[in-house]
């Protein structure tokens, strides 16, 4: 079996994501406000976007990306590689999105999985 890294791990939950992502597109078109009225509630609870006193998990992890690649810049595999390597390591995402090697959004906001 092959090994499998962190950054290919990262880019095949980006893909998976994407491909969720048609698939809400495509009923969005195929129901005006589907996405806003059914989805985005449903995938905000599953994301636990709004519980901001207990530390990101790994079955939050695939639904954040899912939010970041409905977002218009879409999520950064390199930040999903140190997100998702800090929650294999057992440490807070957030902890590593605030270090100063992170690189920063033209916003001037942390490219970071956390939603918080």
């Amino acid at each position: 079996m092959a090994n499998i890294t962190t950054h290919q791990l990262a880019e095949l939950i980006i893909g998976i994501a994407r491909a969720q992502q048609a698939i809400v597109e495509g009923m969005e078109s195929l129901k005006a406000g589907y996405k806003t009225t059914h989805f985005a509630p449903a995938l905000d609870n599953t994301a636990r976007t709004r519980v901001t006193n207990r530390p990101l998990t790994l079955q939050e992890f695939p639904a954040r990306v899912l939010m970041q690649c409905m977002g218009r810049a879409g999520p950064n595999v390199e930040q999903v590689a140190r997100d998702l390597e800090a929650l294999l390591a057992g440490h807070s995402p957030t902890a590593a999105a605030a270090a100063p090697a992170t690189p920063t959004a033209p916003g001037g906001d942390a490219l970071s999985l956390d939603m918080t």
